[in-house]
């Protein structure tokens, strides 16, 4: 039988479950008295909370416990420990939860909550991060200076609203810039944006006798939930345990810990009776985080032969009112914030700024689309300026064998190639083709032009040293064989690889390799988190360690059956054979659970393998140059755009998309391909369309898909074409990198670009809406 499962189009493993509505997501899941919670939000972005007046709400008959920040006071967070479950004394942004409700329905939580009376007194409001670094701006945490972080790693600054300040310097800036023959200087904005997972938060608790804590939890990382869960309420470790079935998509708004504390302390009021939340739409926009905003500013010095010598660049991180997850974008984006390029003199400061926007966390890039809307949309001016193909700009000054990163890093052969990436798509694209007088001619006359962009991206997995994962493999009694690791496959086919990966390692047919998809932590094996793109290396050397070890005792026990030497053996199809006698052999059914002489006799026992894996060779940065080694790898990609611009509306369309991955190994094409598919999609809709508004006073104006848009079936591109470039990774399984994040990476950049192109006019915010366009256009004319 054929076993060569790795490379192969193989359905995933979840999908017959999820389409016929058979898996079960903590939404459908309910036990016996289970109550419902409901919030209590904040209508202002700044103020103090006076008085809060719950009196109504706990007279309501089926009420059964009601909490504000007095009760729920315990301060959480991922890096800098900044946020309180339920608002003490102010309120931060709009949507901010102040009071919550646990009743026997949700009618009557909801009746609850409107019953509760606030009193506040609105404060100043900021809401521009470049005003909210200047001297004397409106503090949103006048305490930063004493809250817990990780030093050495994070560096908050005291009474500012600087959360972060990631410095990195590279050679000497004032000297390249005085070795330049031209200066560009550009400013880019980015607004914040909303993950919008098909499955909204969803959060189970009981609080049990003798503090014994169960969650169920639509969470990306159950191990990193149960531990700060236990720092924030100071419970034992082991008498917390997390569940997470399956998973309806997060792209890291799910990772960290949000609403799970609240609705545990909730139960405790209620005497231990499980308590579910369930965030509505409105509450998954407005109470719950978003993708942080981000003003860039970059200056960049060139030699006439385009040649980058110097590059300053600033990045300022709208965080919101709360870090999260920011504190660490604003580190993983300062140490690869110019992009794949070699450049010998380097000056980037990268900032968390606190303002009275929805607090932002990790979303899918990590803050990488963001940066390189501002990298790729410069480079395009920078070769503007200097009147060179931009292609050709790009080729002289990409990072190639022998080249180092900013941080210090080498470039091996097999590190990934970026360059091979960027020829791959813009030959696809056609770019630099002229176009016919015919096509000249159309544009003139129905004002509809088209133009192309091209653009490059990078990224590397953003995690400390200790992101350890592991694996359980156990063969069950008929020969079939059922994994366990603790990393959320919330749809990105995490698990389906690996069932590859098992498959074609221990020689049995992918239908007999289970994946357990219930993840527990009392009896799953850890995992640090499921973010960064990390799964199909770290998961999988784990699943492949395991292999490793499970083979090693079916050899142990295959040499005593089989009266062979270890050496001597080989696994086949389902069975342990000698490679002489290939008919001389002991099936894994025979083996799994221990084998029986005829005489009775028993030896050996179940098959259980285990593996571990975790990043090797990673060092903390210097935190004054930024110097180091912060990357297990680099995933290095590239997209070509083709687009029409309708001068008379501002409206876009998106003809081709042509994109090349270098992924190291292909595991699962037909996966992948949806994969990448999805981010340009994904990254398609916050170019065009996705933006979070408010009004002067920090209200948020768009809480409904009404009123903030994603695309549509109608709104993909005519032609997808992808690319995989396979550079085999020396550490990856099968050579294989991560790629889940990257297709998202520079789309916006590749749009604007080929918007230029087009028409003439330069833009420099996104989303590229049909009004902005327009105005723009209206500007040249």
């Amino acid at each position: 039988m054929n076993f060569n499962y790795v490379g192969n189009s193989i359905p995933r493993v979840d999908g017959i479950e999820k389409v016929t509505g058979e898996a079960q997501y903590v939404q459908d899941m309910s036990s016996k008295g289970m109550l419902y919670a409901k919030l209590k939000t904040s209508p202002y972005a700044h103020a103090l909370i006076k008085n809060i007046d719950v009196s109504r709400a706990r007279s309501l008959p089926g009420v059964k416990a009601v909490l504000t920040g007095k009760q729920a006071y315990q301060k959480l967070g991922i890096y800098i420990v900044d946020k309180s479950i339920l608002a003490v004394d102010k309120v931060r942004y709009f949507g901010e939860a102040v009071a919550a409700v646990a009743a026997v329905s949700l009618d009557i939580a909801e009746k609850a909550v409107n019953l509760i009376e606030v009193e506040y007194e609105s404060l100043p409001v900021m809401l521009d991060v470049e005003e909210a670094v200047k001297p004397g701006s409106i503090l949103i945490h006048p305490d930063l200076k004493n809250y817990k972080t990780i030093p050495d790693v994070f560096f908050p600054e005291a009474d500012t609203n600087i959360a972060n300040h990631f410095k990195l310097r590279k050679g000497n800036i004032e000297k390249g810039f005085d070795e330049s023959d031209l200066i560009v200087e550009n400013k880019f904005k980015v607004p914040q944006i909303l993950h919008v997972p098909l499955e909204t938060h969803a959060v189970i608790a009981r609080w049990g006798t003798g503090d014994k804590i169960k969650i169920w939890s639509s969470a990306q990382s159950p191990y990193t939930l149960r531990n700060l869960f236990s720092v924030a309420l100071g419970i034992p470790i082991q008498n917390i345990d997390v569940t997470v079935p399956y998973v309806g998509g997060g792209f890291g708004g799910k990772a960290g810990i949000h609403l799970e504390p609240l609705v545990a302390l909730l139960s405790k009021a209620a005497k231990g009776k499980p308590v579910k939340f369930v965030a509505t739409r409105e509450e998954e926009i407005s109470t719950l985080p978003c993708r942080q905003g981000l003003t860039a500013k970059l200056r960049t010095g060139v030699k006439k032969n385009g040649k980058i010598v110097a590059e300053e660049i600033e990045y300022l991180w709208d965080a919101g009112a709360y870090a999260d997850y920011g504190v660490n974008i604003t580190r993983a984006t300062g140490y690869s914030g110019a992009g794949p390029y070699e450049i010998e003199n380097v000056k980037l400061d990268s900032y968390t700024v606190y303002t009275n926007h929805i607090f932002g966390t990790a979303y899918r890039g990590f803050g990488h689309a963001e940066i390189f809307w501002a990298i790729e949309r410069q480079m395009e001016l920078v070769a503007k300026k200097l009147k060179m193909d931009s292609l050709e700009f790009r080729l002289k000054n990409l990072l190639r064998p022998g080249s180092k990163t900013i941080t210090g890093e080498p470039i091996y052969e097999q590190s990934g190639n970026v360059i091979k990436c960027l020829k791959t798509v813009a030959e696809d694209i056609e770019w630099g083709r002229s176009k016919t007088e015919a096509e000249k001619a159309f544009e003139k006359k129905t004002g509809i032009y088209r133009g192309k962009g091209i653009a490059v991206l990078h990224k590397a997995p953003a995690m400390p040293s200790n992101a350890a994962t592991s694996a359980l493999i156990q063969m069950n009694e008929d020969g079939s064989v059922r994994f366990n690791v603790a990393g959320i496959d919330m749809g990105q086919g995490a698990y389906t690889a690996m069932s590859q990966m098992i498959a074609q390692r221990l020689h049995v047919p992918i239908e007999k390799v289970h994946a357990v998809f219930k993840t527990n932590t009392d009896s799953a094996t850890y995992d640090w988190q499921t973010v960064a793109s990390r799964m199909t290396i770290l998961g999988g050397n784990a699943v492949l360690q395991a292999c490793d070890d499970i083979e090693e005792q079916i050899f142990d026990v295959g040499a005593i059956v089989l009266r062979a030497s270890k050496r001597d053996l080989a696994l086949g199809d389902e069975c342990v054979y000698v490679k002489q006698f290939p008919e001389n052999k002991v099936s894994y059914k025979e083996i799994a659970v221990g084998y029986t002489y005829p005489n009775g006799n028993g030896i050996g026992g179940p098959l259980i393998g285990r593996g571990k894996y975790i990043a090797q060779g990673l060092t903390i940065l210097d935190k004054d140059t930024g110097q180091g080694r912060p990357a297990l790898d680099w995933t290095y990609g590239a997209h070509a755009f083709e687009i029409e611009v309708d001068s008379n509306t501002g409206d876009i369309k998106i003809l081709k998309v042509i994109t090349a991955i270098d992924l190291g190994h292909i595991i699962n094409k037909m996966l992948v391909k949806g994969q990448v598919v999805g981010g340009i999609v994904q990254g398609i809709g916050t170019a065009l369309y996705e933006t979070l508004k408010y009004d002067s006073q920090g209200r948020l104006l768009t809480r409904s898909f009404v009123d903030y848009k994603i695309p549509t079936m109608k709104d993909l591109p005519e032609l997808v074409k992808v690319h995989f470039i396979e550079t085999p990774q020396l550490d990856g399984p099968y050579g294989a990198r991560g790629c889940a994040e990257h297709p998202m990476i520079s789309v916006t950049s590749a749009i604007g670009n080929a918007i230029a192109d087009a028409t003439g006019v330069d833009l420099f915010e996104t989303p590229f809406s049909a009004d902005k366009v327009y105005e723009a256009l209206n500007k040249i004319i």
